[in-house]
């Protein structure tokens, strides 16, 4: 008999139990770009590096005269691949090497995106991470049994409108909980 395929996740964020305290993932919130049967490939969204849009743009030689785009955020997208950008959008384009995560959200790594940003004619709605979170075949799901995350739909509210300090609690609060109410630890009936 097969195993059976798990109902991919991508789309949605991971919401860590209060008992994960291993940086960076220490009431992070993961939004899953990519899960299948080899796996899983997300991006914190609330966890601050200490990069600056502007020094990113910078490294690349890249011009850009608007100011709140030049001090936006870089996240640590996760402890994989550091030195590699990965920009989360909702708005399609036809970018290099961009990743059409559902019909909402794309996930886009080639340098022309960041042109378009700079000149002002990239997506509307936007965040720059440096890094990702990876999971082996089986591993989130062994994680999700042993109570490691919550589960929510993405919101872009949370990812684009919330202050990086609320997104934990915010993304808990999309399916009704109080992550600071919940124990630190996990458990089983």
């Amino acid at each position: 008999m097969r195993p059976k395929t798990p109902q991919s996740l991508a789309g949605q964020f991971l919401i860590a139990m209060p008992g994960l305290t291993e940086p960076p993932f220490s009431r992070g919130v993961a939004f899953l770009c990519q899960h299948d049967e080899d796996g899983a490939v997300g991006l914190l969204v609330n966890q601050l590096s200490e990069y600056r849009f502007g020094d990113v743009l910078a490294q690349m030689k890249l011009g850009c005269s608007d100011p709140e785009l030049v001090d936006a955020p870089v996240l640590i997208g996760g402890p994989v691949q550091q030195e590699r950008g990965f920009v989360l959008h909702r708005e399609h384009g036809h970018w290099e090497s961009s990743y059409r995560i559902n019909g909402d959200w794309s996930v886009t790594t080639s340098r022309d995106i960041l042109v378009a940003m700079a000149a002002g004619e990239g997506p509307r709605l936007a965040l720059m991470a440096l890094g990702y979170a990876g999971w082996s075949a089986g591993q989130l799901e062994q994680e999700l049994k042993d109570n490691t995350w919550l589960t929510a739909e993405a919101s872009e509210r949370v990812v684009f409108h919330t202050p990086l300090e609320e997104r934990w609690s915010a993304a808990a609060g999309l399916v009704g909980i109080d992550p600071l109410q919940l124990p630190g630890y996990a458990g089983h009936a």
